[in-house]
């Protein structure tokens, strides 16, 4: 099972950006669904936004227009930035693979955390006022 590693969060201010990056020790599959999920205190994990092996992209409504989900083609190191942050963003940020995911059949979902797995320690995202 491969093990991810989440960087790059951080404290800021309402409106603020940060870049999470997340990389792999080894990451030789070709058929994927990747993304980014967070859990605040008290709440379940939530998908924030999924990326596919061949580019497909979606977002939860609550990051649409403000997040961006993308991933280096060489080293498949997968990033989030995240622009005119919320306090209500703020949370942990895990990221984590679907490698049961089989491009141009399946569909890659934000909404079911439970399909993934390689789950990293995580990245403090903290928003304030």
């Amino acid at each position: 099972q491969v093990q991810l590693v989440e960087s790059g969060g951080g404290s800021v201010q309402s409106g603020g950006s940060l870049r999470l990056s997340c990389g792999a020790s080894e990451f030789g599959y070709s058929d994927y669904c990747m993304g980014w999920f967070r859990q605040a205190p008290g709440k379940e994990r939530e998908g924030v936004a999924v990326i596919d092996s061949i580019k497909n992209t979606n977002y939860a409504e609550s990051v649409k227009g403000r997040f961006t989900i993308s991933q280096d083609n060489a080293n498949k190191t997968l990033y989030l930035q995240m622009n005119s942050l919320k306090p209500e963003d703020t949370a942990m940020y895990y990221c984590a693979v679907d490698l049961s995911f089989i491009t141009g059949s399946d569909y890659c979902s934000v909404s079911s955390p439970a399909d993934f797995g390689g789950w990293g320690q995580g990245t403090q995202v903290t928003v304030s006022s």
